[in-house]
C-alpha cells in the first residue's frame, strides 16, 4: 500500500496529553460544545457589556450637555448680576453728581468773582492800601 491513508481510514487527530484515557475520551468528543458554549457565553457578556458602555457613553454625553447648559446659565447670570452692580454704580456716581452745581451756576460764580476781585483792587488802590497787593 502507498503511504497515503486508505478511504477507510481516517487520518489519526493529534494527541493531547491524556491523564487518563477513558477521561480523554469524553474531553474530545464534549470539547468543541463546551468550547462553542463558553465562546456563546463570552459573547453575550462581550454584549452586554459593550451596551452598558453604550448607556454610560450616552449618559455621560447628556450629563456633559446639562453641565455645559448649566455653566452657561450661570455665566448668563454672573453677566446679569455685574450689569446690575454696574447699573447701581451708575444710579450712586450719577445721584452724587446731581448735587454739583450746574454751567449756569459756574459761569455766575465765575463772573461774580472777576467783579468782587476787580472791585477790591480798586478800593485797595484807592485807600492807598499798596501793601495788600503783592507785587510782582
Amino acid at each position: 500500500m502507498s503511504p497515503q491513508a486508505s478511504p477507510n481510514q481516517v487520518p489519526p487527530a493529534p494527541a493531547a496529553p491524556q491523564a487518563q484515557p477513558g477521561a480523554a475520551a469524553r474531553t474530545t468528543v464534549a470539547l468543541p460544545t463546551q468550547v462553542a458554549d463558553q465562546l456563546a457565553r463570552i459573547e453575550d457578556k462581550a454584549s452586554r457589556i459593550e451596551d452598558k458602555y453604550a448607556r454610560s457613553e450616552a449618559l455621560l454625553a447628556r450629563v456633559e450637555d446639562r453641565v455645559e447648559a448649566a455653566g452657561a446659565r450661570m455665566n448668563e447670570a454672573a453677566r446679569q448680576a455685574d450689569l446690575a452692580a454696574l447699573r447701581g454704580e451708575v444710579r450712586a456716581l450719577s445721584e452724587r453728581t446731581r448735587g454739583l452745581p450746574g454751567m449756569g451756576a459756574l459761569l455766575l460764580t465765575a463772573v461774580i468773582t472777576a467783579v468782587l476781585t476787580v472791585a477790591l483792587t480798586l478800593v485797595a488802590q484807592r485807600l492807598n492800601l499798596q501793601g495788600l497787593i503783592p507785587l510782582r
